[in-house]
């Protein structure tokens, strides 16, 4: 019983074979999956993707790339949405000064416009965060009520032992797999499997040994896989582990 807890099936490089992709990962063995939205557009597609399969799941928000396409008539959209009981968090959201597609003062805003939204709805958030440690934990500590993921953890295990203690979730995906992994792998090694997810982040950041291609919810046997060596566990034991997981986080039933 796997569960993907960060896709995005709306991407166009799946449009070509969208529904056929969705249900073969099914038939595999991938139980649920949780399509997290970068806009409005795409937040609307997410919880489309929700009423048509069943075993999938929606996040609704604004990526910090597309921050700046955050206006005021933006929580009300989102709320909106939200009402759809298939909703399970606000996300993806944070921080990005990687890229710099939306100005740091702005990424800020949004960001914390969203965590202001994800309380007073009692929503979980995912949380994209790269590059941006430091203002991204700073906006994190304003809400001790919020609780969600951090989706493809890249932080140091300082900063992961600070977000196991407020309750948060780690993501891992396929990173693990790669050569260079090593923060990654130390963290996964401090980090307690109760508080383990995965995700691929399909259809970008396909493991080994598909890295390169079109990644899909089908991969997460080989990211499981890696996962379990670093814990020294059973495959089945971790990925059932990390489906209740998601499950507890996101109000998941069944």
């Amino acid at each position: 019983m796997y569960f993907d807890t960060h896709a995005h099936y709306y991407d166009e490089s799946f449009d070509p074979d969208r529904d056929e992709t969705i249900k073969d990962c099914y038939a595999k063995g991938i139980s649920m999956i949780l399509n997290a939205s970068s806009n409005l557009e795409s937040a609307k597609a997410c919880v489309d993707l929700a009423d048509k399969y069943p075993f999938m799941y929606a996040a609704v928000g604004f990526h910090p790339h597309d921050a700046k396409e955050f206006n005021e008539d933006s929580p009300e959209q989102l709320m909106k949405l939200c009402k759809n009981p298939k909703v399970r968090a606000i996300g993806e959201i944070g921080l990005d000064y990687y890229y710099g597609h939306s100005e740091k003062d702005v990424q800020k805003r949004v960001f914390t416009k969203q965590m202001e939204l994800a309380r007073h709805l009692n929503l979980p958030v995912i949380i994209h965060n790269r590059d941006a440690h430091f203002d991204c934990m700073d906006i994190v500590r304003r809400f001790p009520e919020v609780s969600g993921e951090f989706h493809c953890y890249s932080g140091s295990a300082e900063m992961a032992k600070e977000l196991l203690d407020m309750g948060w979730y780690l993501g891992f995906g396929g990173v693990v797999t790669f050569k260079n992994a090593r923060k990654v792998i130390e963290v996964l090694e401090m980090c307690p499997t109760d508080r383990i997810l995965l995700e691929t982040d399909c259809p970008y950041l396909s493991p080994v040994p598909n890295r390169g291609k079109r990644n899909d919810s089908r991969n997460l046997l080989y990211i499981a896989e890696k996962i379990a060596e670093i814990k020294g566990m059973d495959v089945k034991e971790l990925v059932l582990t990390a489906a209740e997981n998601g499950r507890s986080l996101f109000g998941i039933k069944g």
